[in-house]
């Protein structure tokens, strides 16, 4: 006998299901209802949209000078740990990724 595979299946859990009872009913309708309901406005206060103007705020980050085990890679400008020195070219240093 052929079996047509694109023909929706059909279950025996599909047909039988179960009547929900009234107290699981009304559990659930009221466990909906106690959603707390958060301000808009300190949730829109959150968002950030693109394209956004920013020139307001400040950015405050603490600069660290160069340590004695790095440099700065004089192509893509990272500083890197000095193990990763790839070539020395007039005084200036590129990194493996760079010269890889």
């Amino acid at each position: 006998m052929a079996t047509d595979y694109d023909a929706p299946r059909k279950h025996a859990e599909e047909d039988e299901k179960p009547e929900v009872l009234p107290e699981l009913k009304a559990q659930r309708s009221a466990s909906t209802s106690n959603l707390i309901d958060e301000d808009e406005v300190d949730l829109a206060d959150s968002y950030e949209l693109p394209g956004a103007d920013l020139s307001g705020e400040e950015l405050q980050v603490m600069v660290l000078p160069a340590q004695a085990d790095e440099f700065t890679c004089a192509s893509c400008f990272l500083v890197r740990h000095r193990s990763q020195i790839a070539l020395e070219k007039g005084g200036l240093l590129y990194c493996t990724d760079c010269e890889g």
